[in-house]
């Protein structure tokens, strides 16, 4: 059991001013794994104050010097790349296959890549008469969630650093662990003090220090809508920068010319991916009334394929395997949503709501898959973050368009068809962050991000790097 008892303030682990902490929780054995104490609104105070102090040194702090500590900091986390993935495997649930390829895989390669692109990107540009400067924008309140905790903190503690700010992180209290290796691997290649912060804690009173707090300049969240909209309210009165990334209700749109075999295994995989806790996940597949059943089959036959496993076994299908839900709490908000949907008349082809039969202990979820569900029904529209994919049907392609778009969120989707200029006309019309065409690999260095309440940021890339910068314009006497 790891059991820290201090946070990470101005390059030194120190106690926090708090008396609390939170338990930390191995989502398949249900057992007490480590406990971080939960900082306090002082302990806010205390790390901002440190980061205002570094910011001066480290924004004006060569760029290939900063790309040189990320280099450092990306090889010293390397060399704990199965720490990482058993840490991971442990709070998350994910299967330990997937946080290899996955949760630690893509987390180890955003070092390089910011490195590199500090490097060779244009802080300076002349325009007529001005200088167009772009600089690192300051402080940044980083905050973050438990479904790819390590990746997700990486994905705005990197180019906040490449671009010369300093930063505050307060990472779920879920999944805290991955966090503390992280910070332990800063102190060990010795980024100077100040310039990165931890301080964990509770949204309430650690996330809403940081949000309301005047010498923080942004605020970078990732998660839920509601409490996106709770760090955009208490960000308000100082009018700071906030940059949301927050949920989504995918839609994958299958046209009539597709193939239900390559369908299926996407449709599965693109669903379930993580457990379903993604917030890009393709819960919705809309498939064409003239062929309907064929889609159904096809996919109800590819999801009976899924296990659940035990997240430490050395499975190696990770298109068929799947860990529990995060938590205690999140694995009833997805089993009370399997319920709304037989509730409100969709027809479940696979799984449901019961613990599965096999799995006594854990948060574990059975794989469901709901048929005869209309747009408008609860599991339609909601995002529910678990294992629950929900088949609608459409008439024609205008329709597949309408039903796609029809949802508070725009984050993620995919078309599949035979005919590559058709996929491209739909995914054109889909109102999203990004579209996948026909099983398209995921690329980390493209921009992350959503339309609508899925949020107003773009992660990964020069635009994760851009996120983080102030433009100036320097008029010079001609």
């Amino acid at each position: 059991m790891k059991a820290y008892d201090s946070i990470y303030i101005n390059g030194a682990w120190v106690p926090s001013q708090g008396t609390e902490t939170a338990e930390v929780v191995d989502s398949a054995t249900e057992e007490v794994i480590g406990s971080v104490p939960l900082g306090t609104a002082a302990d806010v105070d205390a790390a901002v104050a440190a980061a205002r102090a570094a910011f001066d040194s480290w924004s004006q702090t060569p760029a290939d010097v900063r790309a040189k500590y990320l280099r450092d900091v990306g090889a010293a986390l390397a060399a704990r790349y199965d720490e990482i993935v058993d840490t991971i495997s442990s709070e998350v649930g994910s299967p330990k296959v997937f946080a290899q390829f996955v949760q630690a895989g893509l987390s180890l390669g955003e070092w390089e890549s910011f490195a590199s692109l500090v490097e060779n990107y244009a802080f300076e540009e002349k325009v007529g008469n001005s200088l167009v400067v772009r600089e690192p924008i300051g402080v940044v309140g980083a905050i973050t969630p438990w479904n790819y905790p390590l990746y997700l903190i990486i994905c705005k503690v990197v180019p906040a650093l490449a671009a010369g700010c300093t930063v505050v992180l307060k990472p779920s209290e879920i999944t805290p662990l991955n966090a503390y290796l992280l910070t332990e691997v800063f102190d060990e290649v010795g980024l100077p003090a100040g310039v990165f912060n931890l301080v964990p804690g509770l949204g309430p009173v650690v996330g809403a220090a940081i949000s309301q707090h005047p010498d923080v300049d942004m605020v970078s969240f990732t998660g839920s809508g509601r409490a996106g909209a709770e760090v955009q309210r208490d960000a308000a009165a100082t009018v700071k920068r906030v940059g949301l990334e927050l949920g989504g209700k995918s839609a994958n749109v299958v046209l009539d010319d597709a193939d239900p075999t390559a369908v299926a295994m996407g449709a599965v995989f693109g669903c379930f991916i993580n457990g379903g806790q993604t917030c890009s996940a393709l819960t919705r597949v809309l498939v064409p009334e003239s062929r309907k059943q064929e889609f159904v089959d096809a996919i109800v036959e590819e999801a009976s394929k899924v296990q659940l496993v035990d997240p430490k076994a050395d499975e190696m299908d990770i298109f068929h395997v799947m860990g529990p839900m995060s938590s205690k709490a999140h694995q009833g908000r997805v089993q009370d949503y399997i319920r709304k949907g037989i509730d409100e008349g969709a027809t479940i082809a696979l799984g449901g709501p019961d613990q599965p039969a096999d799995k006594a202990t854990g948060f574990y979820v059975q794989p469901t898959v709901f048929t005869d569900v209309t747009p408008d029904m609860t599991i339609a529209q909601e995002e529910i973050f678990g294992p629950v994919l929900s088949i609608l049907s459409y008439t024609d392609e205008d329709d597949a368009v309408a039903i796609a778009n029809g949802t508070i969120y725009g984050l993620g989707g995919a078309v599949q068809s035979a005919d590559a200029e058709r996929a491209m006309r739909v995914a054109r019309r889909m109102r999203t962050g990004q579209v996948d065409i026909n099983g398209a690999n995921f690329n980390p260095a493209a921009p992350f991000g959503g339309y609508k309440q899925s949020g107003n940021t773009r992660e990964r890339g020069r635009w994760g790097l851009e996120e983080f910068l102030e433009t100036k314009s320097i008029q010079l006497p001609e």
